[in-house]
């Protein structure tokens, strides 16, 4: 149990240790003393990393580090192929106007000739005043004119602090630059292959000229040459290339350095430096010494980090009308590396997603179809404010385009459209009134079509009234015919006619005529008195009765014939025309039949049009309702016309 115990306890304390310790030590300062101004930056590729800095902004005399900037022009100009490395370039004279005495020389007097290469090599390894005036002149035709073409192509560089005044770098208060300025000269001259060769370059022989004889140059940068008889001392560095070093009473001691290793190039600018007797007699230059000081704290305490991987998916960003997928990932087309110090935490960088605006309505999404590698953002990578690196974001796979959604996408994009939302809502108006137009015209045509049916009932009522009134007087006519037949039966008006016809032919005298039932025959009828001359209208024809028609009862037997009695019969004298008899009374002679127009009705005469029509109604014109027709008309008077 007490082992356990101590166990637990001592897990507590470990615990409790590793929270309080920090999570990354500080790095150490390089220890720069001796410098007044100092910029330290790292490269790799296009990365680019200040790992130090000291007063890096202050206006500073470069010396003769002036001299970089002359030799990349000459060296520019030899690329653009306006001046070549071979040729032979004679010093002018008055070339040296702006010499003193003391200053770093090659000795080079007017009319002397040597190659353009070789006075490369003077200035850059033996730092010659006098050399970069002839260089100058020669690539501009004039010394100022070189002078106006170093300052622009330092404002170019990006250097805001920076002015020359002459190729060489002697003193002059116009004539200043500062170590950030300065670094920038540095990068873009070390880019040059031919530049770093000749400032690398520890002895060099120029071959003896027209005036002469062959001299040897020694590089005075102790970083690469530490043997020079310029600057003894033990402060070589292996990794060291080249450049420049720098020295005036007014400037200090200079130095533009560089350093490789493991794919790592630094660069380092040093002004302002001082130097000192040490104790064993030995002279201390500060610049050399910082110089190798700092690389070797750079390349102890920084590594290049990979803090983004090129296949890192960073987000996934919506797609729209995509056939196969609805998003796609993203990810930094190169990865991200930067010189960090070592207990520098990756994951601790912040990131910054930056999305361009995209077509779509939210501006975040990507509409397809989508190729794979199309950039669509940037991430950016930072800490503590300072930024490490800038890499774009592309998409990692491709999407394809869905032809139903794009057809949808179309179909909305247009249907948004002003243009589009007028006409269509002016077709909503003119359909939905037309529909109520058909509609008011449907019910208008339904109340039309009643009012006809129900005029047509009437009409047909009224030809069924008039159909009754035609049968009954046939009726009323055929009665009458049958009661005219029982008056004068055929065979009394042949005999009568017979009796009147032969003897009024002979004597003319009237002879009467035996009656029938007097010879035997049991139903002949009485003998007739003689007839008037007036002649019998035709059966077929009678007149109507000028009174209003009454009804004959149909079922009613028909009437006795009227008994005709003779004189013999009457025993008094002679015969006599007998009254009329009166004919029996009809029990339906009260029944009364009128025309439904309250009109007397006249038998076998058509009927007047004109009158049966003031009993139809007269039905509207469907026109007329709405509007369009000649007004009222009477539908049933064609139809008369036509009967008649």
């Amino acid at each position: 149990m007490k082992k356990i115990r101590y166990i637990c306890i001592l897990l507590v304390l470990s615990v409790l240790i590793g929270f309080a310790a920090p999570h990354a030590r500080a790095l150490d300062d390089p220890g720069v003393d001796t410098t007044k101004a100092v910029i330290l930056v790292a490269e790799k590729g296009s990365d680019e990393t200040v790992l130090y800095t000291k007063n890096a902004d202050e206006r500073m005399y470069p010396a003769s580090l002036t001299k970089i900037m002359t030799v990349l022009l000459a060296i520019e100009a030899v690329e653009a192929g306006t001046v070549k490395l071979t040729d032979m370039v004679t010093a002018q004279p008055g070339f040296d106007f702006d010499m003193i005495i003391g200053g770093s020389s090659v000795y080079m007097v007017t009319g002397e000739t040597m190659s353009l290469e070789n006075l490369l090599y003077c200035a850059m390894v033996a730092s010659a005043n006098e050399v970069c005036n002839v260089i100058a002149e020669y690539v501009d035709g004039s010394i100022s004119g070189f002078v106006e073409q170093m300052n622009l192509r330092a404002a170019e560089l990006g250097c805001v602090n920076t002015h020359f005044t002459n190729t060489h770098g002697l003193p002059d208060a116009n004539h200043y630059t500062t170590a950030r300025d300065f670094v920038r000269i540095l990068k873009e001259a070390s880019n040059h292959e031919l530049f770093m060769e000749i400032s690398n370059t520890i002895k060099y022989v120029v071959p003896d000229t027209n005036m002469a004889a062959e001299r040897t140059l020694e590089n005075t940068n102790s970083l690469i040459n530490p043997t020079n008889p310029i600057y003894p001392g033990d402060y070589g560095y292996e990794y060291a290339r080249g450049v420049k070093t720098g020295h005036t009473s007014d400037a200090g001691y200079c130095l533009a350095t560089t350093a490789e290793k493991d794919d790592v190039r630094l660069l380092c600018i040093l002004m302002g430096s001082d130097s000192y007797t040490m104790e064993d007699g030995s002279i201390y230059y500060g610049h050399f010494a910082d110089a190798r000081r700092l690389f070797q704290w750079a390349f102890d305490n920084f590594s290049y980090r990979e803090i983004v991987k090129s296949t890192e998916i960073v987000a996934d960003m919506p797609v729209i009308m995509g056939a196969d997928a609805q998003t796609v990932a993203i990810r930094p087309s190169v990865s991200i590396n930067a010189l960090l110090p070592n207990d520098v935490d990756v994951n601790s960088f912040e990131r910054a997603v930056t999305l361009f605006p995209t077509q779509a309505e939210d501006k975040t999404s990507l509409t397809a179809p989508v190729s794979a590698g199309q950039t669509v953002g940037e991430i950016r990578i930072s800490i503590n404010g300072q930024l490490y690196g800038v890499a774009p974001l592309v998409t990692s796979t491709s999407v394809e385009l869905s032809r139903v959604q794009f057809m949808k996408g179309q179909l909305a994009e247009t249907l948004r459209r002003p243009a589009v939302i007028f006409t269509f809502w002016t077709l909503m108006l003119l359909f939905f009134g037309y529909l109520g137009l058909v509609i008011r015209y449907r019910l208008k045509r339904r109340a039309y079509q009643r009012r006809l049916a129900a005029a047509k009932q009437i009409r047909l009522d009224l030809e069924d009234e008039e159909d009754e009134l035609r049968y009954e007087r046939r009726v009323r006519s055929s009665a009458v015919a049958k009661q005219s037949l029982v008056m004068e039966p055929e065979s009394y008006r042949k005999k009568q006619e017979d009796a009147v016809d032969e003897p009024t032919r002979v004597t003319g005298e009237t002879v009467p005529v035996q009656d029938p039932r007097q010879a035997g025959e049991p139903d002949a009828p009485a003998e007739a008195p003689e007839l008037p001359a007036e002649p019998t209208k035709p059966i077929s024809e009678p007149e109507p009765p000028a009174e209003p028609t009454k009804v004959v009862n149909e079922t009613e037997p028909p009437a006795e014939p009227t008994k005709v009695v003779t004189a013999d019969e009457a025993g008094d004298g002679p015969s006599r025309s007998p009254a009329p008899a009166e004919p029996p009374a009809d029990p339906t002679r009260e029944m009364e039949i009128r025309d439904p127009m309250e009109e007397p009705t006249r038998v076998n005469e058509p009927i007047d049009p004109r009158e049966t029509s003031r009993a139809i109604p007269r039905i509207p014109d469907e026109d007329d309702e709405a509007g369009n027709g000649s007004g009222p008309r009477d539908y049933y008077s064609e139809f008369f016309e036509n009967k008649e």
